[in-house]
C-alpha cells in the first residue's frame, strides 16, 4: 500500500524539511485524474495537519473538494493543523474564491465538529488508525 510507503520514509508527524516534498506528492495526487487512492491521499493530508501550518490548509481543502468521495473521506478537522481560530484567521485575510468557500464550510462545521476541538486529540486517533504507538 502506498500510504504505508509515506509512513515509512517520513512517518505521521514529519520533519518540516519534508514539508515540500508532501506537499508536491499532494498536490500531484490531487490532479491524478484517474487514480483514485483515498488512503494515500488522506495520509497526505494527516501528516501536513501533524505538521501545523496554516498555509497548507487551502491544498488540504483542494484534496478535500477533488471529487465526492474525497469530500467524505478526508476528515474536515483535516483542514485546522495549526487550529481553528488560526485557520478561520488566515482564510478570512485571503482574497481568492476558494478561501472564500472553505472559510464558509469551516464555519458551518464548527458547532458539530469543532466544540471540542483538539489537535492532540485528532493526531492520538490517527496515530491509532495507522497502528503506530508511539
Amino acid at each position: 500500500m502506498r500510504e504505508d510507503e509515506l509512513l515509512a520514509l517520513y512517518g505521521l508527524d514529519p520533519n518540516p524539511q519534508y514539508r515540500d516534498q508532501i506537499r508536491q506528492k499532494l498536490e500531484e495526487e490531487i490532479h491524478q485524474l484517474h487514480v483514485e487512492d483515498h488512503e494515500y491521499l488522506k495520509t497526505l493530508c494527516v501528516m501536513l495537519f501533524c505538521m501545523g501550518n496554516v498555509e497548507d490548509t487551502q491544498l488540504i481543502w483542494q484534496a478535500k473538494r477533488k471529487n465526492q468521495d474525497t469530500g467524505s473521506y478526508i476528515d474536515v478537522q483535516l483542514l485546522c493543523g495549526a487550529g481553528y481560530e488560526e485557520t478561520i484567521s488566515y482564510l478570512d485575510l485571503q482574497e481568492d474564491v476558494l478561501a472564500l468557500a472553505e472559510l464558509q464550510y469551516l464555519r458551518q462545521c464548527e458547532p458539530y465538529d469543532f466544540v471540542h476541538f483538539s489537535k492532540a486529540e485528532w493526531v492520538s486517533h490517527y496515530k491509532r488508525y495507522y497502528g503506530i504507538s508511539r
